[in-house]
């Protein structure tokens, strides 16, 4: 049985497109949406059409001048970059490089096949490239979801998963995305979570050969693997959790992405939950995982429903709507739970 396709939109779906429709049409499914020539009207994708040089010069005209740290892959990897028998166990190697100093080494290697691949990600534009953001705007997204910067060589960054949600806008070059659900975690046999090429586990299995018998379960989420090529032009709306393995396809690329979580309450993040989870709950007798399973369930995940929906709303207490004074009553019961009191 195969996976669903991602669905697409394009054309008069954008239409009288903003924040309030792009979530109701696009992010509250929690499911991956293709944005055909989403930001093609952008000036810098104008200026990627003209040419990297161009796009280079259109770059340059807003650097700040700081350096950033840039991983760089010998010819013989490919530019995939992953573990490896690096000194720090990686396949490449870090350096701090400017804006400038980035996208000469992107051009070089791309011009001379025996020159070591460039890859350079996360750079907030605010910081790197003060003015892109409001020369490159999208009105669809909310005010705290600020872009960052992409730039490399042909690469394959290995599979992972943000805790954002995520909107990848595909400026220059083209972009290859294969994807997995949330629930395909068990059957990727992902790597350490305090030791990550750029801060996230990674899936050891989905950069392995076919048929490595050391991961005997990723057949399994390969059958759930959605493949989606984007053009320059086009976005991706990635739900947080969704496993991604990134594919730039020309020698040059730049894609512009931004990271919200459009459904926070508050400041207090599902990750950070996990963790204490994990120190309070993952190291007790499996019975009582499972009771505490039961009751995760019942409170938190809620498959039947409100827990409290036998009772009047006004008798909900700390089960009551958090934005009606919830959030605030159960965070400060916490906080006097990890104070002692």
């Amino acid at each position: 049985m195969s996976a669903a396709p991602v669905r697409i939109l394009e054309g008069p779906a954008f239409d009288g497109l903003d924040a309030a429709t792009f979530f109701r049409l696009v992010a509250q499914d929690c499911q991956p949406v293709v944005l055909r020539g989403l930001c093609r009207q952008w000036p810098a994708s104008a200026a990627a059409r003209q040419g990297w040089e161009e796009l280079a010069a259109y770059l340059l005209a807003f650097d700040a001048g700081r350096t950033g740290q840039a991983f760089i892959g010998p010819p013989a990897i490919a530019g995939r970059y992953d573990y490896g028998d690096g000194p720090d166990g990686f396949n490449f190697e870090r350096q701090s490089l400017t804006l400038a100093q980035t996208l000469e080494r992107i051009d070089r290697a791309a011009r001379e096949p025996e020159a070591p691949s460039v890859y350079m990600g996360s750079l907030p534009a605010d910081d790197y490239a003060p003015g892109f953001a409001a020369a490159n705007a999208l009105d669809i997204l909310p005010a705290m979801a600020a872009p960052r910067l992409w730039l490399g060589n042909a690469s394959r960054v290995a599979c992972h998963y943000d805790t954002y949600d995520n909107l990848a806008c595909v400026v220059a070059g083209r972009r290859r995305f294969t994807l997995f659900p949330p629930q395909a975690i068990a059957d990727l046999y992902v790597g350490p979570i305090d030791h990550t090429l750029a801060g996230q586990p990674t899936s050891l299995a989905a950069s392995a050969a076919p048929g490595d018998p050391r991961y005997p379960r990723f057949p399994a989420a390969a059958a759930e693997a959605r493949v989606v090529e984007l053009e320059a032009g086009d976005a991706l709306y990635l739900p947080k959790l969704w496993w991604h393995q990134v594919e730039a396809l020309e020698p040059r690329n730049l894609l512009v992405n931004y990271w919200w979580d459009g459904f926070a309450a508050g400041p207090d993040a599902p990750y950070t939950t996990m963790m204490l989870a994990m120190i309070a709950i993952a190291e007790r007798p499996w019975a009582e995982r499972q009771a505490w399973r039961a009751f995760f369930d019942h409170y938190v995940f809620r498959p039947d429903g409100h827990p409290l929906a036998h009772l009047p709303a006004e008798r909900h207490g700390l089960l009551g709507p958090l934005a009606n004074g919830a959030y605030g009553r159960i965070r400060a019961t916490i906080m006097r739970m990890l104070r002692g009191g």
